[in-house]
C-alpha cells in the first residue's frame, strides 16, 4: 500500500510539472493572433477565452529588450490589454496570468512581430509553474482534505457517536495541518497567480492576489470550520458540541462548493449541491475511521454501539457519495474516451482503482465484520486492520485528486475546442468583431458586426466577406452578407478546405460613395 502511495504522489509530482498551470479557462482566440507581423503597432491586444476570467498581471517585453508593465481590463469573456506607444519595430512578446471562474490561475503568452520577425525571446518561466511552487500548492491541498475531513469529520463523530476521546490524537493533528495548510493554499495561489518567488510569501501581494480570487472565500470557510471544530472538542456541553459541529461539517461542504473544478461547471443550479452534498458524505465517512480504529484496537467497550450508530448513517451516505461522485464524473468527462486522453482522466482512473477496493472493505465491514462485533463481540482486531486500509486507500485517493488542482476537465477542453474564433479587426474609423464558427477546416459561419470608431453601431447598405489561403493557393473567395435582425451581418456556409492562415477582408459600403475595407489574418484548425 505504501508503494503505491509513493508512485501516485510521483506521477502527481511529474504532473505538476508536465501541466504548467493549466486551468479550468482556455484561451479561444487572439488579437493580433500569435505568431503574427502587423504592419503598424496595436493599441490593444484582446485575449479571448471560453469563459469569463479576472485579469491579474500582465508584462511585455518589446523587440528590444525592454519590460513594460501592461494594464488589463475585463470585457465579457475577453481581456483588453493596453500596449505602451512607440514600440520598436520587431518581435513583441505578451505574458498575462488570469483567474479562471473556478480560482485557478491560467498563464500564458501571446508573441507577435512589428514590421519584421526578429531574434527576440520569451521570458523564462512565464507560462509553467516551478516544480517548488507546484509541490507545496500539491501537498497543502492534502493537508485542507485531512483538516475538512479527518479533522471535522473526526470531531463530528466524537460529538454525535461519543465515547470519549478515541483517536483524538489523529483528530487534532489533521485539524492543526488542515489550518496551515488552508493558509498557505491562499499564499501559494498567490505566487502562482502573480508568477511571484517564493520569497514573496513574506509580501502581502500573493495573500491580497489570493483573496481576490474564488479560492479565498473557500479557504476562509475552511479555516473557519476547522477552528469552530477544534473549538467544539473542547466545549462544556454536549449541547453546544452538537451545534458546533454541525455549522463546523455544513462549512466543509461550502468550502468545497465555492471553488473547483466540479463546483463551476454546468449546470450550476446542480454542481454546487453535488459538490456540498459530496464533501459532507465524505467528512461523515472518513471522520469516523481515526476513533473506530482506537476503539477496535483497544477492545473499546462502546465498540459495538458506535459501530451501530455510525453504520445506520453511514449506508445512505455512502450511496449519496457515489451517486453525487458518478454525476459529477459524467458532466466533467464528456466522453469515455477523455478516461485516457487527458490528465483530469488518468487522475480519476487512479481515483477509481482506488475506490472500488475501498467500497468492497466497507461492504465486508457492514455484511460481515460489523454482526461479528455487534452481536458477539467478535473480530476486532480484523475489523480494526479492515478499517486501516480503509484509512489508507483514503489518504491515496487525497493524494491522486489533489493533482486536479493542475489540470483542467475535458468538458472545459471540448468548450475551447468548439468556441468560435473572434478577430478583431479596428482603425481608427471603424472597428469589425468576427466570429468564425466552428473556426476549423470545412463549412464555417461569419458573424459581423460593424461598428464606428467609438463603438457605435456603422450603418452600411451592404457587407462583403472575401477570404483566401495564398499559400496554399486557394484564391479569394467572395461572399455577400446578409443583416440579420440582431443587427450583424452573416455569411453561412463559407468553405474552409484547408488548415492554416487565412487572410480575410471585409467590405462595408457605408453610401454609394464610401466604402471602408478592413483585412486581417486568422488560423483555421
Amino acid at each position: 500500500m505504501m508503494r503505491l502511495l509513493a508512485g501516485i504522489a510521483a506521477l502527481l509530482i511529474a504532473l505538476c510539472v508536465a501541466t504548467g498551470a493549466s486551468a479550468h479557462a482556455s484561451l479561444v482566440s487572439a488579437e493580433p493572433a500569435d505568431g503574427s507581423v502587423l504592419t503598424e503597432a496595436p493599441k490593444t491586444i484582446q485575449l479571448r477565452f471560453n469563459e469569463s476570467v479576472t485579469p491579474a498581471v500582465a508584462s511585455l517585453i518589446d523587440a528590444g529588450g525592454k519590460a513594460h508593465d501592461v494594464t488589463m481590463r475585463a470585457v465579457d469573456q475577453s481581456v483588453e490589454i493596453a500596449l505602451p506607444d512607440a514600440l520598436p519595430r520587431g518581435t513583441q512578446v505578451l505574458s498575462y496570468r488570469v483567474v479562471s471562474q473556478d480560482g485557478h490561475p491560467v498563464a500564458g503568452s501571446l508573441v507577435f512581430s512589428i514590421g519584421a520577425v526578429t531574434g527576440s525571446a520569451a521570458p523564462d518561466g512565464v507560462e509553467s509553474i516551478s516544480i517548488v511552487i507546484a509541490g507545496l500548492i500539491w501537498l497543502a491541498r492534502i493537508g485542507v482534505y485531512l483538516g475538512l475531513f479527518v479533522g471535522v469529520g473526526g470531531v463530528f463523530f466524537a460529538a454525535w457517536i461519543g465515547w470519549g476521546p478515541s483517536g483524538g490524537k489523529v483528530i487534532i493533528g489533521a485539524l492543526k495541518i488542515g489550518l496551515v495548510s488552508a493558509a498557505f493554499s491562499l499564499a501559494l495561489q498567490g505566487l502562482d497567480l502573480l508568477n511571484l518567488p517564493l520569497g514573496a510569501l513574506l509580501t502581502l501581494a500573493p495573500w491580497k492576489g489570493a483573496l481576490d480570487t474564488s479560492l479565498g472565500p473557500s479557504m476562509l470557510i475552511a479555516i473557519a470550520s476547522m477552528a469552530v471544530a477544534r473549538f467544539a472538542w473542547q466545549s462544556p456541553t454536549m449541547t453546544i458540541a452538537w451545534v458546533l459541529t454541525s455549522l463546523a461539517m455544513v462549512g466543509v461542504g461550502f468550502s468545497l462548493a465555492t471553488s473547483g473544478h466540479a463546483a463551476t461547471a454546468p449546470p450550476q443550479w446542480l454542481t454546487p449541491t453535488l459538490v456540498f452534498v459530496h464533501g459532507i458524505a465524505i467528512a461523515y465517512w472518513v471522520g469516523a475511521l481515526a476513533p473506530l480504529i482506537t476503539m477496535a484496537r483497544r477492545r473499546h467497550d462502546g465498540l459495538p454501539q458506535a459501530i451501530r450508530q455510525f453504520s445506520n448513517v453511514a449506508v445512505p451516505l455512502v450511496g449519496l457519495l457515489v451517486l453525487s461522485g458518478v454525476v459529477l464524473a459524467i458532466i466533467q468527462l464528456g466522453s469515455f474516451r477523455a478516461l485516457i486522453d487527458t490528465w483530469y482522466g488518468i487522475i480519476l482512473l487512479i481515483k477509481l482503482a482506488l475506490v472500488l477496493p475501498l467500497l468492497g472493505l466497507a461492504a465486508l465491514n457492514r455484511l460481515y465484520l460489523t454482526p461479528d462485533i455487534v452481536l458477539r463481540v467478535k473480530n476486532t482486531r480484523t475489523f480494526g486492520g479492515s478499517v486501516l486500509l480503509e484509512f489508507l486507500l483514503i489518504l491515496g485517493i487525497f493524494i491522486a485528486v489533489a493533482g486536479w488542482r493542475f489540470t483542467p476537465p475535458p468538458r472545459a477542453l471540448a468548450d475551447s475546442a468548439a468556441a468560435p474564433l473572434a478577430i478583431h479587426i479596428h482603425t481608427e474609423t471603424a472597428m469589425f468583431q468576427v466570429l468564425i464558427s466552428p473556426g476549423k477546416v470545412g463549412s464555417d459561419d461569419f458573424v459581423l458586426q460593424l461598428m464606428t470608431g467609438d463603438g457605435s453601431q456603422l450603418p452600411a447598405k451592404e457587407a462583403t466577406l472575401t477570404v483566401g489561403l495564398p499559400e496554399r493557393g486557394i484564391e479569394p473567395i467572395e461572399r455577400a452578407a446578409k443583416l440579420g435582425p440582431d443587427g450583424y451581418w452573416h455569411v453561412r456556409g463559407v468553405p474552409l478546405p484547408q488548415p492554416g492562415r487565412w487572410h480575410m477582408q471585409i467590405d462595408a459600403l457605408v453610401t454609394d460613395f464610401e466604402k471602408i475595407t478592413l483585412e486581417d489574418d486568422f488560423d483555421v484548425r
